[in-house]
């Protein structure tokens, strides 16, 4: 049995996750979804105001000790990768997996806001004029979603090398919003390291929304047919 940590992108809570999370339980493994601080229903201003990738990385430890998980695979959706890059550095060996889902992959002395394109970065800017501290979401998505706390997407990520000696990476590149996506260039950096594994769904970004069971096959290790190639991927 494994143990399952997902990590939700901007402006998302544990729900985004709601349509993998039975699936793997089914599958008979330990699932945890969380929703960061300053992403919930009763946070408050200050919190949300205070809350950075320090506090989200904190997030995950905390539920680390609270459960006494010792092997967990930490799968971080967007944002949520910077996240878990982060606490993957300080939680003392806690990590067999990462999984970052259509996320950042940050190195040594990076951001999310250093990391994605100008478009983003511009619309970080306008959604954080209002309060210029929490970025509002992009129109059109959940109306479950809420502001994310800006010091989060600009806070320069410190890693000691940790993340690296995790024994299984993996990068799952969603194909769907070729046009949008601020991952192109990251795909192309792992799969050129030996170190990741990189897999290609054709979904847009929301995929455990759009695939939830292609991502879930995924995060089981299955094979699945990669719709870009025609080809079986293989199983590790």
């Amino acid at each position: 049995m494994a143990t399952f940590v997902l990590v939700p992108g901007g402006w998302h809570g544990s729900w985004s996750f709601e349509a993998v999370v039975p699936l793997l339980e089914r599958a008979g493994h330990a699932v945890h979804a969380l929703t960061l601080t300053g992403l919930r229903p009763d946070d408050d201003n200050a919190t949300v105001a205070t809350a950075n990738l320090d506090t989200h990385a904190d997030d995950v430890l905390r539920l680390l000790d609270r459960a006494h998980i010792t092997s967990a695979t930490l799968v971080g959706h967007s944002y949520g990768g910077m996240v878990i890059a982060a606490a993957a550095d300080r939680a003392d060996g806690r990590i067999s997996r990462l999984v970052h889902l259509d996320a950042y992959v940050p190195r040594d002395g990076e951001s999310c806001w250093s990391s994605t394109t100008e478009r983003y970065r511009e619309a970080f800017a306008a959604g954080a004029a209002t309060t210029g501290y929490a970025v509002r979401p992009p129109g059109g998505g959940d109306p479950r979603r809420r502001p994310h706390p800006l010091a989060s997407f600009l806070q320069t990520i410190r890693l000691a090398g940790t993340p690296a000696q995790v024994p299984r990476r993996e990068f799952i590149y969603c194909s769907g919003w070729e046009d949008r996506t601020p991952f192109a260039e990251l795909r192309t950096r792992l799969q050129a390291d030996p170190d990741w594994q990189v897999h290609d769904l054709p979904t847009g970004h929301d995929a455990m929304h759009e695939a939830p069971e292609a991502v879930t096959a995924l995060l089981l290790g299955e094979c699945i047919a990669d719709a870009s190639t025609h080809r079986r991927q293989a199983c590790h």
